[in-house]
């Protein structure tokens, strides 16, 4: 194998010595290290399935950790590796050295997370070549072989899949997710509205998503509206179903799981969301997605990140940060649904 690339990405001066001579059919042991919640967990599965393509005759382990492991990609993977988390807080330091090393040496690593315990993980564990995206150029240059240069202007499952064009392959176009699951089948088509995200700073008002579902409700009477409810007691959905309750188009639904939910988006002709996990797994289910974003301390918006290039998904923000009006959300979703 070689690298391919002039500008974009990284590579240490022993990089190519340590790739030269080596097929890729002759790899057989791969490590990638994902430790992230179930948004992000979800958008390694090109990845996963492009680098099973790629490397036919490797296995691959999958390492992550502990308190994030909803959503895990492990269908697409012969072994999985756990760190402890924030929820292991009772084990030692030494306990913790010792579980991380457990990896393995490997021919090749592919850090995904670029987190302060994947680094360390990195460290721990041989591997004949590693690959990560770090945001630091010191991190390049102290922990990995190679690195692609991780921008906030592209799609995420797009970045990991420039690790594979980085050593010459021909990855394909659009990411292929393969998400198993049943599809949610009911009598009328059905827009599903997901107003909460990890924490209250991210969300669109609920007075706004009051407002937008009623409008929906109204202009496609033939449809089925489905307000999700998150798990948490902020999360609760009764401002937005009160001022609907005279609407027998709009419901409230709690889902008990990650598969519940994956059959019911897998299902939708329209996903609107705040930027949260379930508008990765509506992205990952094929669903055609609508994300709100904008700017409040302490997060910073980041719309292209999370923006597929395929036209079946759109994103709404303003070029001032501020948190976008009705009318805004409400046109596009209308001009999505006229395409479909």
């Amino acid at each position: 194998m070689k690298l391919w690339f002039n500008k974009g990405a990284w590579a240490s001066k022993s990089a190519a010595a340590k790739l030269s001579g080596l097929d890729p059919e002759q790899v057989k042991s791969i490590a990638v290290i994902r430790h992230a919640a179930l948004g992000d967990m979800v958008l390694t599965r090109p990845f996963l399935i492009e680098l099973r393509n790629c490397f036919p005759n490797a296995r691959i382990t999958l390492s992550l950790v502990s308190n994030y492991m909803r959503g895990a990609p492990e269908d697409l993977v012969d072994r999985v590796h756990v760190v402890y988390g924030s929820d292991r807080r009772d084990k030692s330091p030494f306990e913790q050295i010792k579980q991380a090393r457990t990896l393995g040496y490997h021919d090749l690593v592919f850090d995904l997370a670029a987190t302060t315990r994947s680094i360390w993980v990195c460290v721990l564990n041989k591997a004949r070549f590693k690959i990560g995206f770090p945001y630091t150029q010191m991190q390049r240059r102290l922990f990995y072989d190679a690195a692609v240069l991780r921008s906030d202007m592209e799609f995420e499952a797009e970045t990991m899949l420039d690790m594979l064009r980085l050593l010459g392959f021909n990855v394909g176009h659009p990411p292929v997710f393969s998400l198993p699951g049943s599809t949610t089948v009911r009598e009328r088509p059905f827009i599903v509205y997901f107003t909460s995200a990890s924490g209250e700073y991210k969300c669109w008002p609920k007075e706004n998503f009051a407002q937008l579902v009623g409008r929906m409700a109204q202009q496609y009477q033939d449809h089925d509206h489905v307000v999700l409810e998150g798990v948490a007691d902020w999360e609760s959905i009764d401002e937005i179903m009160q001022p609907n309750r005279d609407k027998d188009n709009v419901e409230g639904l709690k889902l008990d799981g990650v598969d519940e939910a994956i059959s019911l988006l897998k299902g939708a002709r329209l996903v609107v969301s705040n930027d949260t996990g379930i508008r990765n797994l509506a992205i990952a289910a094929e669903a055609p997605t609508l994300g709100i974003f904008f700017a409040t301390a302490p997060f910073k918006t980041v719309p292209f990140r999370y923006l597929p290039a395929s036209g079946q998904h759109d994103i709404v923000f303003n070029h001032d940060g501020s948190i976008p009006v009705v009318d805004s959300v409400y046109e596009s979703a209308v001009k999505m649904l006229s395409q479909a």
